[in-house]
């Protein structure tokens, strides 16, 4: 049995819903707006610049300042910060899972 490390959270969700709209999206293209992407997710402000951030560390998308938000043209962060990335990614995600782990351990009561 997988312990898996819960809900994610949600600028994660943020992003990870956008990064398969980017797929579908070509480069230069807008994305929705900040209101529209409060709109659609139904979280606060600062979540969605969140999860817009994730997706620009990873080169996927390039911010225009007040002009919103435009799929990259693939002239973003090199490789080697791509694998950074996912390197952490991966460390996060086996660290929730044993704090899972752990967590269910220690039964309902914490302790």
């Amino acid at each position: 049995m997988t312990v898996t490390g819960g809900p994610k959270p949600k600028a994660v969700q943020v992003a990870d819903a956008l990064r398969d709209d980017i797929k579908r999206m070509k480069p230069g293209e807008k994305l929705p707006s900040q209101r529209e992407l409060i709109d659609r997710f139904g979280y606060a402000s600062q979540t969605i610049q969140n999860g817009l951030a994730a997706l620009r560390a990873e080169g996927l998308i390039v911010s225009a300042g007040n002009l919103g938000n435009f799929v990259s043209d693939g002239s973003g962060p090199r490789d080697d910060v791509r694998s950074d990335i996912k390197e952490i990614r991966s460390q996060l995600k086996t660290l929730t899972e044993r704090l899972a782990a752990l967590e269910s351990r220690s039964g309902p009561s914490g302790g």
